[in-house]
């Protein structure tokens, strides 16, 4: 059966640090590349951090059905898990793991039940979440205040989740989210 190990997460829990780990610990795993329309950051590499497409082309793809889910996280700014990347990695043998919002993590269970394991990354406390946001220097104050808005929200979707992973101290995060990958991806 092809698996889908789905980690969701407010800005700043470390999902993403997560997932990349468990990407170098095994190799049946491949990383859902999600369409976007907000602008490319310099280090990000179009087909390998996103698909980076326009809203128009995003709104077209929406109206042709080519999303799994899909999701205007901020005004003006959609991400969406296409089919197609879907069935291109389960074509190559892979089992997929996502890094997406919780929107979307609800979604793709909800749309693959049996196939999915959902895992909310949640951060020790709301104080290191702010700092740790902080402390990447990435954002415009305006910027930083929607993220802390939309993470508060999105802490709530702590019970919608199969397993949660509170990420406080990193080399235990990833012990633990070895040990549910290695659960989940053995399972038939």
């Amino acid at each position: 059966m092809n698996k889908m190990l789905i980690f969701a997460a407010p800005s700043g829990s470390g999902k993403t640090t997560i997932v990349r780990h468990l990407l170098s610990v095994f190799p049946q795993l491949s990383f859902s590349v999600s369409a976007a329309t907000r602008e490319r950051r310099a280090h990000e590499v179009h087909g390998r951090d996103y698909y980076f497409i326009s809203q128009e082309e995003f709104r077209q793809r929406i109206d042709n059905k080519e999303f799994a889910e899909w999701e205007e996280v901020y005004p003006g700014q959609f991400y969406g898990t296409l089919h197609s990347e879907l069935e291109r990695l389960w074509s190559e043998g892979k089992d997929i793991i996502f890094d997406i919002d919780v929107y979307g993590a609800v979604r793709l269970k909800k749309k693959y039940p049996e196939q999915a394991l959902t895992v909310f990354v949640k951060p020790p406390s709301r104080d290191v979440l702010v700092e740790r946001l902080k402390g990447r220097g990435t954002e415009s104050e305006e910027t930083f205040r929607k993220r802390i808005v939309k993470a508060e929200e999105e802490l709530a979707f702590e019970n919608k989740f199969d397993v949660v992973l509170v990420n406080d101290v990193l080399e235990a995060a990833f012990a633990r989210a070895e040990e549910i990958a290695r659960s989940f991806l053995s399972e038939q």
